[in-house]
């Protein structure tokens, strides 16, 4: 199933979404989906007019492929401009992932700061892409493409606070527009910035993420690569913090994400 199939999935019946092991990351489903899933109810239960501001995510543990999952949708607070809503993915009975987000109208406003510029890349066609190697790379990298432009890759020995490249979604039946739950799975596709540090294959993975989406959305769509680039602030007794952000191929700013990763190894 692809990208698009399973929100497609998730929007005929929340209670019962079954994600295949195609979308797994070692023991568990990719988290950048899950998160897509969550948010995906989240939005239907809010008005027009209040496009998503920020999402606060928790991993509480790993969604297990092939085994039904429930996708639920709680409104907590409605007011004059904000929806506070929050999002869950039930499985065994037990909450797997928590999302709480914040649904907010634009009002008018003095302030006015424009993003920093992007980061000034490679030419796409000329980066490394880190391809799809069945039971070497995680099985839902066969439906997202990464190309490197900065740092290194995973298990490479690269010391680099830095990390990224391009990114874009792979096997899209339909040429679509890009919405907030797409660019969930392509900021999460990366790698943890910390992974190129190590020397060996060792897990790693997402503990807690915070993304905020820069409103309104730019137009894009589901063949465009855009821009990621990851900043390590502190790594420490298995667990890294990352700041990241995500531009348009010409430079605007879509998306700003800080992760807590854990790393054993």
């Amino acid at each position: 199933m692809t990208f698009s199939e399973l929100l497609a999935a998730v929007r005929a019946n929340p209670d019962q979404v079954v994600i295949p092991p195609v979308w797994g990351q070692g023991r568990a489903s990719f988290g950048g989906l899950v998160a897509a899933l969550v948010f995906d109810v989240m939005r239907a239960a809010v008005a027009e007019g209040r496009p998503v501001r920020s999402l606060a995510i928790t991993f509480v543990g790993p969604v297990e492929p092939d085994v039904p999952v429930a996708f639920s949708a709680e409104l907590l607070r409605e007011g004059k401009a904000v929806s506070q809503v929050l999002g869950r993915a039930v499985q065994n009975g037990q909450t797997v992932t928590l999302v709480q987000g914040s649904f907010g109208a634009s009002r008018t406003s003095a302030v006015q700061v424009a993003a920093e510029p992007a980061p000034v890349l490679k030419d796409v066609q000329s980066c490394q892409e880190m391809p799809y190697i069945a039971k070497v790379t995680p099985e839902f990298t066969r439906y997202l493409a990464m190309r490197w432009a900065i740092g290194g890759l995973p298990f490479s020995a690269t010391e680099s606070r830095e990390m990224g490249g391009w990114v874009r979604l792979r096997d899209e039946p339909q040429l679509q527009p890009l919405d907030e739950a797409h660019l969930l799975a392509l900021v999460d596709a990366w790698p943890p910035a910390v992974l190129p540090y190590l020397r060996a294959p060792a897990p790693g993975s997402s503990l807690t993420w915070t993304i905020e989406f820069v409103q309104p959305l730019a137009s894009l769509n589901t063949d465009d690569w855009c821009m990621y680039r990851a900043t390590i602030e502190h790594a420490r007794d298995g667990y890294g913090h990352v700041a990241a952000a995500l531009w348009t191929p010409g430079g605007e700013l879509v998306a700003i994400s800080r992760q807590t990763v854990t790393v054993f190894g």
